[in-house]
């Protein structure tokens, strides 16, 4: 692992990019280019009696042994100048500063976990996942708050591909209680609805109440989405399943609320920077990896063992196909087929890289695993939903 600097170098929140325009991003404006910005103004290098405190933190050892990214084939590549937690904690509490990226429009559950995540942020619509990330990296916000698994609806495949495709780092979590409503037009009774439109997890996540009033279900993009449409068009036979925020921005009325099939509907968000953040022991943390193994019988006992010899809990585990690579060996019991698909296997853990049995785990990983990469290592979000 390359060393890397360990100046204090905090990355200003410029205000002359903000963006006034209240729809969604999409991908056409952020192909326009990035934002020129010089770089002093990306950083700002100070020397107030908190940044000597922070310099004298000795954690340059972690930095330069922590396997933040190792591939066989590849040289690893240096790590970005990290945030310190207690940056990050004071970035938080001045979210006034911070322009936050969530995919969908105005009412949806994602803005709702971004105004959690970052108290008085300006949230920033994208049209999808992938251009939150792109406007992250872009320099058009500071953040993105994005899904990465419900409790009733498992994981969101697409982010952990985008997670592996895009360089930006975990640096925090944020678990959102999600209330569903049934939402429709002013004058509009249940009787009157003949469908309803949502995402297609909200509508699996209210099956037994949508079929109890005998509605046909319509899949869109988004909850708010949802609403803003059945809003939009003035529709009196179709209703909405979103949040009582949406019905509150695009003035639908609310016919019934708390229709989840489950009352222990809970999505976890991440918080997505351009920089990692230096781990800390003052809080529980959590980690997240990404990495991936040769075929072979025991490979992923192997792999999960450095963990549980070192008393490090597991709390998700998420197996995805390696993408735009085929493993040509085959042999006679194939029938011509692969002989196996190539996986990545996604891991979060609970303990901070500044713990050395997280740096022991990962440094014994690393001996057998074709690619390894420190997704983020950040505090856990121990609050309720």
């Amino acid at each position: 692992m390359a060393a890397t600097t360990s100046r204090s170098l905090i990355p200003s929140l410029y205000s002359d990019s903000k963006i006034h325009n209240p729809k969604p991003l999409t991908a056409a404006q952020l192909s326009q280019g990035r934002l020129k910005i010089p770089l002093h103004a990306c950083y700002s290098n100070t020397n107030s009696k908190n940044n000597k405190k922070i310099q004298a933190i000795d954690l340059q050892k972690l930095i330069q042994d922590s396997p933040y990214e190792f591939d066989s084939k590849d040289s690893p590549a240096s790590l970005p100048r990290p945030l310190t937690s207690a940056q990050l904690s004071n970035l938080t509490s001045e979210g006034s500063s911070l322009r936050v990226a969530y995919q969908g429009v105005r009412g949806a559950y994602s803005e709702s976990a971004a105004e959690k995540a970052y108290p008085n942020c300006e949230p920033v619509p994208c049209e999808q996942f992938d251009t939150a990330f792109e406007a992250v990296e872009k320099w058009l916000v500071d953040r993105a708050v994005l899904p990465i698994e419900n409790s009733l609806g498992g994981s969101i495949h697409r982010n952990y591909d985008l997670l592996l495709r895009h360089r930006l780092h975990i640096v925090g979590e944020v678990k959102l209680a999600i209330r569903h409503c049934l939402l429709a037009n002013h004058g509009v009774l249940v009787e009157d609805l003949k469908r309803v439109l949502s995402h297609p997890q909200a509508l699996a996540q209210c099956e037994s109440t949508l079929t109890g009033l005998g509605l046909v279900r319509e899949a869109v993009d988004d909850t708010a989405g949802a609403a803003k449409h059945v809003a939009f068009h003035k529709l009196k036979d179709a209703g909405a399943v979103a949040s009582k925020a949406a019905a509150r921005i695009y003035g639908l009325n609310i016919l019934a609320e708390d229709i989840q099939d489950d009352s222990d509907n809970v999505t976890r968000f991440l918080m997505l920077a351009r920089e990692p953040i230096i781990p800390g022991t003052d809080k529980p943390f959590k980690t997240s990896i990404v990495f991936s193994l040769e075929e072979g019988p025991g490979m992923l006992f192997k792999a999960l063992a450095v963990f549980a010899m070192r008393n490090i809990n597991l709390t998700k585990i998420e197996s995805r196909p390696l993408q735009k690579q085929t493993l040509p060996t085959l042999d006679d019991s194939t029938n011509g087929f692969p002989k196996y698909f190539p996986y990545l296997f996604y891991v979060d853990f609970e303990a901070s890289m500044a713990d050395e049995r997280a740096q022991n785990a990962l440094g014994h990983l690393k001996e057998f695993a074709t690619f390894l990469r420190v997704l983020g290592s950040y505090p856990t979000d121990t609050g309720l939903p």
